[in-house]
């Protein structure tokens, strides 16, 4: 079995660790959820681990690839996801008010292209990185053609789901630290990127609601920024985000120092996502904040595995590409954990491999697929430098 299962025999822990809390917490959170839909608990747990096992056998295929290959799925894969955002944008299925889903013809399953493009970007970046080191510091050469494929991106993504471009964005920016374009360029982006964001925040709270009526999730996002900054200051707010926060804080102080108690959450039956957007305030109420710390312990040690790989990796693509994806997964996640504790705005990206989920599950694993792909030919070729 060993001569298959290769790479970093950490990250295949952390994955199977983190699989393992999601069939806990997503047996526990979706008693209410069961209930309205008049089906057992064991239905939703049973789905999860049908998406686990999905995502391991993913995950193990991926990882046997050589991550060279991804260079050239990279551009087939992001040339597929610009016309699948602008399909998504137009046709979409939509819930919550969000259109972010297709649904598959004939076999009616559904997917969030977002991951899609999320995974196909960085892979591509970091390609077009690698090919583009001799340039790297020129501004024509380099840094303008990086950077138009991840502004059209994020732009594509942001209508509809402005959380997960703001993570793209970041996340990309320092992959494009990380391969050494320009401080200066770097610096410039980022503040063209602040007074931008910082001005359409404004545009929100000074035009009327008629006037921003054409921008579909305009309101969503007002309310969310209205709610944390009253929250913040000593004040309640008045919409569903306030509510979440609040019975997020609830399950939170519930869980205590220390807790062993699965399935014993009460906030499950108050709010309203605990399986995805919330889970984690669930995990704290039923194992305390020896079991939160645990979650950021996890992500944490496993942006540590990356950061390894990418020391020993010999070629700058499979460096970019295994700290590209591992960095967008922890980010992830990070935001997630704060949503729930009230660090950030309520956003709505799930807590990645333990969230109940379907595409997210699917491209996260393919992710992990491609970093142990990088893993596993790093140590091949340290076994042969050795020999």
């Amino acid at each position: 079995m060993s001569e298959y299962l290769q790479g970093d025999r950490m990250i295949w822990l952390v994955v199977v660790l983190l699989f393992l809390v999601s069939m806990l917490a997503v047996y526990s959170s979706t008693g209410t959820l069961a209930y309205k839909m008049q089906v057992g608990n064991e239905r939703y747990l049973m789905k999860q681990i049908a998406m686990a096992c999905a995502g391991l056998l993913l995950m193990f295929v991926t990882h046997l690839i050589d991550y060279k290959y991804y260079s050239r799925i990279a551009q087939l894969l992001w040339v597929l996801s610009i016309p699948l955002l602008i399909y998504t944008m137009i046709s979409g299925s939509r819930l919550n008010d969000a259109s972010r889903w297709i649904t598959l013809p004939i076999v009616g399953l559904t997917f969030q292209t977002s991951d899609l493009a999320k995974l196909a970007l960085i892979m591509f970046l970091a390609r077009q990185l690698s090919i583009k080191q001799d340039q790297i510091t020129d501004f024509k050469e380099a840094f303008l053609p990086i950077l138009l494929p991840i502004v059209l991106t994020a732009l594509l993504i942001a209508p509809e789901n402005l959380s997960t471009a703001m993570i793209l964005f970041f996340t990309s920016v320092y992959v494009m630290f990380l391969g050494r374009i320009a401080m200066k360029h770097i610096m410039m982006l980022i503040g063209v990127a602040i007074v931008a964001f910082s001005f359409f925040v404004m545009l929100l709270f000074v035009l009327p609601d008629s006037a921003m009526s054409h921008v579909p999730r305009a309101q969503t996002w007002k309310h969310r920024i209205a709610d944390f900054s009253q929250e913040v200051g000593g004040k309640k707010g008045h919409h569903t985000e306030e509510y979440q926060t609040e019975q997020a804080k609830i399950a939170i102080a519930k869980g205590g120092i220390f807790k062993l108690n699965p399935g014993g959450s009460d906030q499950k039956n108050f709010l309203p996502h605990p399986y995805s957007d919330f889970i984690y305030a669930i995990i704290i109420e039923e194992y305390g904040l020896v079991g939160g710390a645990f979650m950021v312990c996890l992500y944490l040690f496993f942006l540590y595995r990356c950061i390894r790989i990418v020391k020993a990796a010999p070629k700058a693509f499979g460096a970019l590409l295994a700290v590209g994806l591992g960095t967008a997964l922890v980010i992830q996640a990070m935001i997630n954990m704060a949503v729930a504790v009230n660090l950030v705005p309520v956003t709505g990206v799930t807590l990645p491999l333990v969230s109940m989920g379907g595409s997210s599950v699917i491209f996260t694993s393919i992710a992990f697929g491609i970093i142990l792909s990088v893993s596993r030919n790093v140590e091949q070729e340290e076994e042969v430098a050795l020999a």
